[in-house]
């Protein structure tokens, strides 16, 4: 009986070892706590609202971590029913040494172990991290899924564009520091204060803090804004021709072929 209930929490909470209807409700029900909590942790910062519904605040925070430490406890509990875990010692303590169980931990720690000295609020934000945990169900699996394979597939030239990029950063920076340093000491001092100008720049963002006074100073970060409109625009086009290479294949992969006249089913 023991094994049975086992088996049924860790089917319940393990959104890839079930697809039942029971499990869903379960999962998307903490995808909206995990969810109100990350809005509650931004109005807390509004000191108004914050002034005037502290006490909710905290109710909600006490029930929210309720509820996240019963279901970090029923986890450990539970996860020798999965094969990679089923050591009742060493199991559980690899179970909760993983990234997934940390991010778990750490999302409601500070409200056992507070530090006086900090504001450790924001740590609750780690929680949204735990979305991506719940977004192995169903197509929120298969898209995430569809989203590496693109990213692998293009890992070369992804990298290749990187690494270009980089280079055009420093060699960019580099020059407008030997440009500028006698005109504005205090805002291109050395080379590494000017790739701050050069991630601006060639980013295309333009921030307006930091910019060349000087002639040349001005054709440079000319050059270096055009070439920046081009290299920022190669990744997007390797990733859409990923997806669009991913795409075909999957049509390919679901066309079905008549053993006995070699047509398309359905034709």
């Amino acid at each position: 009986m023991q094994m049975t209930v086992k088996k049924k929490i860790f089917e319940l909470i393990d959104p890839s070892s079930a697809d039942d209807a029971e499990s869903r409700i379960f999962n998307i029900g903490m995808l909206a706590l995990i969810t109100l909590n990350v809005v509650a942790v931004m109005l807390e910062t509004e000191v108004k609202i914050y002034s005037q519904y502290q006490a909710f605040f905290r109710t909600f925070e006490v029930i929210s971590v309720g509820i996240f430490t019963i279901e970090y406890i029923l986890r450990i509990w539970s996860c020798t029913e999965n094969s990679n875990y089923q050591h009742p010692v060493g199991g559980r303590l690899r179970f909760a040494l993983s990234p997934y169980m940390f991010i778990d931990l750490f999302s409601f720690l500070p409200f056992y172990v507070p530090l006086w000295a900090f504001d450790l609020r924001f740590i609750r934000v780690v929680r949204l991290f735990r979305l991506f945990r719940l977004m192995k169900m169903g197509h929120y699996s298969q898209s995430l899924t569809k989203i590496v394979r693109v990213v692998n597939s293009k890992k070369e030239e992804l990298g290749i564009t990187l690494f270009a990029g980089a280079i055009l950063l420093i060699m960019m920076s580099s020059l407008l520091y030997f440009i500028e340093h006698d005109s504005q000491p205090d805002k291109f001092s050395s080379i590494p204060a000017s790739l701050w100008w050069g991630v601006v720049t060639l980013t295309t963002v333009g921030y307006g803090d930091v910019y060349p006074i000087t002639v040349l100073g001005k054709i440079v970060g000319g050059a270096i804004s055009v070439l920046g409109i081009g290299l920022f625009a190669l990744p997007a086009g390797i990733i859409a021709s990923g997806f669009a290479s991913e795409l075909q294949n999957n049509k390919t992969t679901d066309i079905q072929v008549c053993p006995h006249c070699g047509k398309e089913i359905g034709q």
